[in-house]
C-alpha cells in the first residue's frame, strides 16, 4: 500500500497511456473493423462476405468492385439491398473508405454482427488489379 501512495503519479501515467493506446481501437469500432483488399478477397471466397458499395448510383454506374450491391449511404437504413441474415459478414465499399466507414458503424448499430470497412475503398480495389465492372 504505501509502494501505491509513493508512486502515484507513476501508476496514474500507465494507466494513462494504455488507455491512449486502447482508445484508437474503441473509436473506430473495434479492432480489425477495417481490412485490406487481400483480407476482403479472402472474405468473400471463404466466407461468403457480401461487398456493399455505399456510393450514389451515377458513381457506382461509372465503376464498382465486381459482385458489389449498391446501397447508398442515405438509404442505408432499411435498404432492400442489405442481406436479411445478419450473421453474413459485410465488405462495405465506397470512393475512398471515407463513407463506407460511417456506413459500417451504421450497420453495426443496426445488429450486423461482421462488418467490415474496406480501407482505401474502390481506389484501393483498382490499384491491387481487381475486377472492376461498369453499368450500362
Amino acid at each position: 500500500m504505501q509502494f501505491i501512495v509513493e508512486n502515484w503519479i507513476l501508476i496514474l501515467a500507465a494507466f494513462v497511456s494504455g488507455a491512449l493506446l486502447v482508445w484508437p481501437m474503441v473509436s473506430k469500432g473495434g479492432i480489425g473493423a477495417s481490412i485490406t483488399t487481400a483480407d476482403a478477397v479472402r472474405l468473400i471466397n471463404q466466407e461468403k462476405a457480401v461487398l456493399i458499395d455505399v456510393r450514389e448510383p451515377s458513381e457506382f454506374a461509372a465503376g464498382h468492385a465486381a459482385g458489389a450491391r449498391n446501397v447508398p449511404l442515405g438509404a442505408l437504413e432499411g435498404a432492400k439491398g442489405l442481406p436479411s441474415n445478419k450473421a453474413v459478414p459485410l465488405v462495405v465499399v465506397c470512393a475512398t473508405g471515407a463513407r463506407s466507414s460511417r456506413a459500417a458503424a451504421q450497420l453495426r448499430k443496426a445488429g450486423y454482427g461482421s462488418v467490415h470497412n474496406l480501407a482505401g475503398g474502390t481506389a484501393a480495389w483498382r490499384d491491387a488489379s481487381l475486377p472492376i465492372e461498369k453499368s450500362a
